[in-house]
């Protein structure tokens, strides 16, 4: 469990409050209509009794049992919205507005609070190269309160990244399908086969969350660069127009690239970047989402 400290619960609070007022004010209807639930699912078969719909007979089983028979129906159980979320050291990096750690820990909070708001569940699994923390699902805020805590303050045991350990975990402990939500950088080797392998039976979003100096250095001449996670030096000529070019191309193309593994495991893309509004994407993506479900 994270170390609870002053600052810490200074900062849960004001993550309660900011995710809390974004979720019911601003994403609330837009969460709904994305993420209905199925209404109701088939349970057995029973012979017709007058007064049954006859919408509801199995003409099948009424065939083989020369008899009529009717499906029966329950309501089906509340969604599950898993977070899947890296913690690994390239996140705990930023230029701008936040460090990518902390976009993700609000990202994170307003859609557990857009989850519990609909009576949803949630659970998380932190990651970086190794699974570092699962929490099971659970509904009610003091739960979600829990996920903001270790999102904010867990302290992982390893540096890297590996996405399909993460998602081999997910597999293995979540075996009801669920709305799960990639949140990371996606600076990882690959991980298309357990992609595919999620989307199958999850519903797979992923949500890249983007430094604005992964595609523009700023002006500062010669300048070296540590790697977070391999702790590898590099000089880089932050001045060098061809640097530019290559830093732009490359975040494109690895842009790119992500976009067509998803779209190929049958999962969603949402690239958000620091230095905006990221509000704007999640409406966008919820309303879209929404409108192809009715």
């Amino acid at each position: 469990m994270a170390d609870i400290t002053n600052e810490l619960i200074k900062r849960i609070r004001q993550i309660q409050f900011q995710t809390t007022q974004l979720a019911n004010d601003v994403l609330a209807g837009a969460y709904l209509s994305a993420f209905k639930g199925k209404g109701m699912e088939f349970e057995d078969v029973r012979e017709y009794q007058p007064g049954d719909d006859i919408r509801t007979i199995d003409w099948n089983v009424t065939a083989r049992m020369q008899n009529p028979y009717v499906k029966r129906f329950q309501e089906e159980r509340e969604l599950t919205v898993t977070l899947v979320v890296d913690i690994s050291a390239s996140n705990r990096y930023g230029t701008n507005n936040y460090l990518k750690n902390e976009l993700i820990a609000e990202i994170a909070g307003v859609l557990a609070f857009s989850a519990i708001k609909n009576n949803d569940k949630v659970s998380l699994l932190l990651f970086s190269d190794v699974v570092e923390k699962y929490l099971p699902p659970k509904k009610g805020t003091r739960h979600v309160l829990r996920v903001i805590r270790e999102l904010l303050a867990f302290q992982p045991t390893q540096h890297g990244t590996n996405i399909s350990a993460a998602l081999a975990y997910l597999g293995k402990v979540q075996r009801r399908s669920s709305i799960c939500f990639l949140i990371s950088d996606f600076i990882s080797p690959d991980f298309s086969h357990e992609a595919t392998l999620i989307a199958q039976r999850h519903d797979l979003i992923s949500i890249a969350v983007i430094d604005p100096s992964e595609k523009a250095f700023p002006q500062m001449d010669l300048v070296n660069f540590v790697d977070l996670e391999t702790g590898q030096h590099s000089l880089v000529d932050t001045s060098s127009t061809t640097t530019h070019e290559n830093l732009k191309k490359s975040l494109e193309q690895r842009i790119a690239s992500l976009k067509d593994l998803m779209i190929r495991a049958g999962a969603a893309f949402i690239p958000l970047y620091t230095d905006q509004p990221y509000l704007p994407e999640l409406r966008k993506f919820f309303k879209i989402r929404g409108k192809r479900r009715l």
